[in-house]
């Protein structure tokens, strides 16, 4: 019997952007993000961001949220 294909299935769920805290941790986590950065310079810390974003966007895998997560991003800075 063939092994289902897990990430097809959930790319085709449809999701939705969680935006209320939902970190297990959230002090520990924005002191890992900000010691990641330590000593780095405003290039190295921008590529860094990026590779951030791009990593976790590969692991959430949904378009549909990513999308929503972009557009969260983008409203919070007006």
């Amino acid at each position: 019997m063939p092994t289902p294909n897990i990430t097809a299935t959930a790319q085709t769920t449809q999701a939705t952007l969680i935006v209320e805290p939902n970190l297990d941790t959230p002090d520990d986590f924005y002191e890992a993000l900000i010691e990641a950065h330590h000593d780095m310079s405003a290039e190295q810390s921008q590529a860094l961001n990026a590779r951030l974003v791009l990593l976790l966007a590969n692991h959430i895998g949904s378009l549909p949220v990513l999308k929503q997560a972009l557009i969260a991003a983008r409203d919070a800075a007006h």
